[in-house]
């Protein structure tokens, strides 16, 4: 039998880009039949209206928060209605490419290993800024000190994960800090994370980009939190 891949978006006041993200990955070429789970989590700029408002293809399932739970809650709850035996998280920002699920899939289908993370290659074009690059380095450099691994980019939304062992994880990080979560979980469960290249172009501030500096005490702490607990 074919296996299916679950793809978990979570919205947040996405209402310029949702439309876009939702077909992109629709017309994305994979490898294997897919389903896209896409939660609303709460949004307040019109993104409900623009979900609401049009018939989807049947492979999206649309699901809403009462309220703003936050990323990581988001997250969860589409993994909840995963029926696939693969789930990516993939934004609905349109940073990266949905396309690149395609070869983020290999190592999975052939059993080379439970977990793969697309790791963004950072340049002048597609940065969002350098204290915002250095941001990232520091923290992949304290998750490979606390877990003694070599991974190059902790905070990549690109992440493909077997369900049975995405849905076993103890995750309760309900802001970004759901990413780094994930990645010390596994590496706790025993999981030996793949690293792939994908495409990036971040976007600013100004057109929404939504972590702050923050949001990379929250990382430094779940990562701790899930060290030593």
């Amino acid at each position: 039998m074919t296996p299916r891949l679950s793809i978990l978006m979570p919205v947040y006041d996405e209402r310029a880009t949702v439309e876009r993200a939702i077909e992109e990955v629709l017309a994305a070429d994979l490898p294997v039949p897919f389903e896209l789970i896409v939660v609303d989590d709460g949004s307040t700029d019109g993104t409900s209206e623009v979900l609401r408002g049009r018939v989807w293809d049947s492979r999206v399932t649309l699901l809403e928060h009462d309220r703003n739970a936050g990323k990581g809650a988001a997250v969860r709850t589409a993994l909840r209605a995963a029926t696939g035996e693969f789930s990516a998280i993939f934004d609905a920002d349109l940073e990266y490419d949905p396309h690149d699920l395609a070869h983020l899939l290999g190592p999975l289908l052939d059993g080379t290993t439970n977990a793969v993370f697309g790791v963004r290659a950072f340049d002048g074009y597609t940065s969002h800024s350098f204290l915002y690059v250095l941001g990232n380095r520091g923290v992949t450099l304290a998750a490979n000190v606390l877990y003694n691994v070599y991974l190059k980019d902790l905070m990549t939304c690109h992440k493909v994960i077997r369900t049975d062992v995405f849905q076993a994880l103890p995750l309760r990080a309900r802001g970004f800090d759901i990413e780094p979560e994930i990645a010390a979980r596994l590496l706790r469960g025993g999981e030996r994370i793949f690293e792939m290249p994908v495409q990036y172009k971040a976007r600013m501030t100004e057109e929404g980009k939504k972590l702050t500096s923050a949001d990379g005490f929250r990382v430094l702490r779940t990562l701790l939190r899930c060290r030593f607990t």
